[in-house]
């Protein structure tokens, strides 16, 4: 079955309040995505955010990011008012956020609403996994000494001995709690946001980042799970070798896994984290497959990823342990980057559909696998990723072979420069694929402005909003209208059989 979808981040969605969330927008988004012919909703990891602002470096694997809560909600169940929703210092940018601002406002209304919580005595049908709880004791431990990472707090605390442990859950109470009344309404809001869209038959793609970050409940609870030596510092850290665009590679520096240790428990943390993964989301993507294979191993004493070697992963015997305990799961592989013959089989062997970006498609040799007559029909195909620029800022600097290709190919040499990225989408939408992803700037045919994150920068990622109105009536038409021209709409199809 040939379907599609939009890739937008919930930050994304128009909100008075700075940020995306949880809103009466979400749900508009939803409807917008069923009038325009759409099945899928595909987002970015919902972890909760530190330094940097990304998505892929949260303060736990298994809790929910509060600025996702939405205020008005909160405010119809008696918990704030409507002029304390407005009081938030939200910044003054409506088309991107501003971290800075919700950061230091944010958590100042949701405590007003935790404090009303308390008094009220409002109870909730959710509960919180033991991972979840975890992460409300360390955010609660982290905020006593001032945001600082676990690596820096006393060294009692910092090796978790149990009464050090004892004693800071006593005099955190109230403070875990409040972490804990976040996790509750960002579990509550969410649930019915996705029954909703699941109701208008639009599932929801997410993503598991392969890594977890330093700074995190995850490695300072569970220390064991990562190459970590007796003083539970890293012996080795995450990133990419030097390539063509880095010369002295990536240096992410979140702590490896102790494999062997994850194989003994029958890779239990990891079935856990799976199971939590898709009661958020329908179908999960995950990030960096192919470090499951192989991955880059860097001393954590180096400065740059210059000095790393290649360590072998897992490979499918992870997954194949997932599938027994959790039965079989809707994955999409992110098989992208530079690729192996061992990774190539791999993904062949899990029968997981990987990823074809048409931005890497059209260089002038002519020889890319991206190009769409190579795709077979179990892969989804992108336009571009959250890492890439968008179809029109990519355009724009592309070299001008590249550039001449990709009109010999698609066929566009007469078509306007500010049309240019719907011949794009319609090879994409027209490729084998049986899903296609396109993310909303692309359609809005927006410049590098709108660019959701560019690798190894900090500072201007994670910000484009979309506008109230952008995405209009008109633009959903043309991309419904699409849908059903390259066998993507099913109920287009078939009012087009009634006529």
């Amino acid at each position: 079955m040939r379907e599609c979808g939009i890739l937008l981040p919930v930050t994304s969605i128009p909100s008075p309040y700075g940020i995306g969330g949880f809103s009466r927008a979400a749900y508009e988004f939803v409807d917008q995505l069923k009038e325009a012919g759409q099945q899928y909703w595909q987002v970015l990891p919902f972890g909760p955010t530190g330094y940097g602002d990304s998505p892929y470096q949260s303060f736990s694997a298994f809790a929910g990011n509060p600025y996702f809560i939405d205020l008005d909600t909160l405010a119809e169940e008696g918990l704030l008012t409507k002029e304390e929703c407005l009081e938030a210092d939200c910044g003054q940018y409506p088309a991107y956020v501003d971290y800075e601002r919700i950061y230091k406002s944010r958590f100042q209304v949701l405590r007003k609403a935790f404090e009303r919580w308390k008094l009220l005595g409002q109870e909730s049908e959710e509960n919180l996994s033991l991972e979840t709880e975890e992460y409300c004791v360390y955010m609660a431990v982290k905020n006593h000494f001032n945001g600082k990472s676990w690596a820096e707090w006393e060294e009692d605390i910092r090796m978790r001995r149990p009464q050090a442990v004892a004693r800071y859950e006593k005099l955190l109470a109230d403070e875990i709690l409040f972490y804990e009344f976040q996790q509750l309404k960002f579990q509550e809001q969410w649930k019915k946001l996705k029954a909703y869209a699941n109701r208008r038959g639009i599932r929801v793609i997410g993503d598991i980042p392969i890594y977890v970050a330093f700074d995190s409940a995850d490695s300072w609870f569970h220390p064991e799970l990562f190459q970590f030596n007796e003083e539970r510092e890293p012996d080795s850290v995450a990133g990419c070798p030097p390539d063509g665009f880095s010369p002295t590679g990536q240096l992410w520096g979140n702590p490896l896994y102790r494999w062997d240790y994850h194989k003994k428990t029958g890779y239990a943390w990891w079935t856990e984290r799976m199971a939590y993964c898709f009661q958020l989301y329908d179908v999960v993507r995950v990030d960096h497959f192919r470090g499951f294979d192989e991955y880059y191993s860097i001393p954590a004493e180096d400065e740059t990823a210059a000095g790393g070697h290649w360590e072998k992963g897992p490979g499918l015997e992870l997954f194949q342990a997932i599938e027994k305990k959790l039965g079989k799961l809707d994955i999409i592989a992110e098989d992208l980057g530079f690729l192996t013959p061992s990774v190539f089989q791999m993904v062949e062997e899990s029968g997981f559909p990987g990823m074809k970006v048409l931005e890497f498609a059209f260089s002038a040799d002519g020889e890319s696998i991206y190009l769409p007559y190579h795709y077979q029909e179990n892969c989804i195909v992108y336009t571009g990723t959250h890492d890439n620029d968008t179809l029109q800022g990519w355009y724009g600097s592309m070299p001008s072979w590249d550039r001449e290709f990709s009109k010999r190919y698609l066929g566009n040499g007469h078509t306007p420069r500010e049309e240019i990225h719907w011949d794009f989408i319609r090879a994409a939408l027209g490729s084998r694929a049986r899903l296609a992803v396109i993310p909303m700037q692309d359609y809005l045919g927006l410049g590098s402005e709108a660019r959701m994150n560019e690798p190894s920068t900090l500072g201007n990622n994670w910000k484009w909003r979309l506008l109230p109105g952008q995405f209009d009536r008109a633009l959903r038409e043309k991309c419904r209208d699409l849908a059903w021209v390259y066998g993507r709409g099913r109920e287009k199809k078939e009012e087009e059989k009634e006529k």
